[in-house]
């Protein structure tokens, strides 16, 4: 099989991964199950539809492409979760989180190198993952874990997708991929320890 062809597969397979990952999250939300938080989806929507831009432009063909969709998608969950808001509180720390990212964005345009815009993308996605971080420590049920290990898998297959695998083109999707293995790590340690508060009342 041509490289060209397997990595037009290996796109589309990572796209019916998304797919499959967020049909079930979104319903989750509408059911009132997952509870997401509005300031991470909004940083993420919008610095999604970035790396897509900015990962198209440095080479990352079919690769591309799956951010972009992702994009698309994550900007929809934004708008749930803003309906949604009133079951998730927010705080301090998730205002700063939220206006560090929204004030760095802009930063990527005046960027000359692709890899430093890629960086500064990247910084600003793990800021959107600050509020989810904090709400899910104090509310680990509040997120689905078997989504987020579709989101693992679902990176590591763009990885193996991009047409040129360079710091580029892989810092982005690597880092969500860590950052997603990062939250599961806490929601393990977590509903333990909520399950056994709850059971001492």
């Amino acid at each position: 099989m041509e490289a060209g062809t397997y990595q037009s597969w290996l796109s589309a397979v990572a796209v019916i991964l998304t797919c499959i990952a967020f049909l079930p999250y979104i319903l989750s939300i509408f059911r009132g199950r997952t509870r997401p938080h509005v300031f991470s989806w909004v940083i993420w929507g919008l610095n999604t539809s970035v790396a897509f831009l900015a990962t198209l432009h440095a080479g990352g063909g079919h690769g591309a492409g799956v951010i972009g969709f992702s994009a698309g998608v994550t900007l929809f969950i934004a708008v749930l979760a803003y309906i949604k808001r009133a079951d998730v509180s927010v705080t301090l720390t998730d205002r700063l989180f939220f206006i560090a990212a929204l004030a760095a964005m802009p930063l990527w345009h005046w960027a000359d190198d692709p890899l430093w815009a890629v960086w500064l993308i990247t910084v600003i996605e793990l800021l959107g993952f600050g509020p989810t971080f904090r709400k899910t420590w104090s509310q680990p049920y509040s997120e689905s874990m078997s989504f987020l290990v579709l989101l693992v898998l679902r990176n590591a297959l763009v990885i193996a997708a991009l047409d040129r695998l360079t710091a580029t083109t892989v810092l982005f999707p690597a880092a969500m991929a860590a950052a997603c293995l990062a939250l599961i790590a806490v929601m393990a340690w977590r509903r333990p320890q909520v399950v056994a508060i709850s059971s001492d009342r």
